[in-house]
């Protein structure tokens, strides 16, 4: 499998986690626990949350129409792929240094969907970063 099939099926993913996404805000009780904010803190939480969803969408969506163009080893290629290496290797580093999942709910089935998203992370961070050291051959 060439890279561009790897960036494809890393858009894929994200766009999967884009529509499993949807579902964390009720199995994580986020109306509960936001309830108790002020309501400028609030709603730069569901902002903030937004923001990132639509990250994710925009990520999935550019990997799977334009994954030959993402390892085409053009400057700008280099820049987006770089960035979205970036941004998934923080989400890694996040969920193991910043995230306090003492609370996090329990059972088989999180458990599962915790490892099943960090695996996600991981991936999607080592296919851009491929991606990425692929386009800075083409750019130097």
């Amino acid at each position: 499998m060439n890279l561009s099939n790897w960036v494809f099926c890393a858009g894929v993913g994200q766009l999967l986690l884009v529509a499993v996404s949807l579902i964390i805000p009720r199995v994580l009780r986020w109306s509960e626990d936001v309830a108790q904010l002020r309501p400028l803190t609030r709603q730069v939480f569901w902002t903030y949350a937004a923001y990132i969803w639509s990250t994710n969408l925009f990520f999935g969506v550019v990997s799977v129409t334009l994954s030959e163009e993402l390892v085409s080893g053009s400057s700008v290629a280099l820049a987006l792929s770089t960035f979205i290496a970036i941004y998934w290797a923080a989400r890694v580093g996040i969920q193991f240094f910043y995230f306090d999942r003492s609370d996090a709910p329990r059972g088989a089935i999180f458990v599962a969907g915790e490892w099943l998203l960090v695996g996600l992370f991981v991936t999607l961070t080592a296919v851009y970063g491929y991606a990425a050291w692929v386009n800075l051959g083409g750019v130097l």
